[in-house]
């Protein structure tokens, strides 16, 4: 469920954490996180520029590369808040930023960033990301990094 202030460039969407995300470690398995990731960077996109902007014209967005860095072990019935914010948004590529947080004790517990890529739909090629779309994401800045239209 999205949490989010109108006017804030971070987005925000709840997890609990649910018994089929859970491995024999008894915590959150890597690959929820990564879903986690896309599902969240999804609805902060259809949030940003609406549900049909890419798709209609023929585009789609793929993932480049992802990294994870795990903090703390998530467990079965976790409230986790999920953040995500743009620090970039380059000719054909975008960076993004994800932040897991564990509510009842204000933990990070995990902290990601996703390269993704606009390509052409049919082809499958990069595509320049329009001014229209490229100017519907606020961005945030990486640290020392001064230049978000590389």
């Amino acid at each position: 469920m999205p949490l989010n202030d109108a006017d804030s460039p971070f987005f925000h969407m709840e997890w609990v954490v649910a018994e089929e995300v859970i491995d024999r470690n008894l915590h959150v398995n890597n690959v929820a996180y990564v879903k986690w990731m896309q599902d969240v960077a999804v609805t902060h996109s259809k949030a940003c520029i609406g549900p049909d902007a890419v798709r209609a014209n023929g585009y789609t967005w793929v993932a480049r590369s992802h990294h994870i860095e795990y903090l703390k072990p998530a467990v079965l019935g976790d409230v986790i808040d999920i953040s995500t914010w743009l620090t970039s948004i380059r000719r054909v590529r975008c960076q993004r930023k994800y932040e897991f947080r564990r509510l009842a004790d204000d933990q990070l517990i995990a902290r990601g960033e996703t390269d993704w890529v606009f390509v052409d739909a049919e082809s499958g090629r990069p595509a320049s990301i329009p001014d229209s779309i490229r100017t519907a994401f606020p961005i945030v800045p990486a640290e020392g990094d001064t230049s978000t239209t590389k």
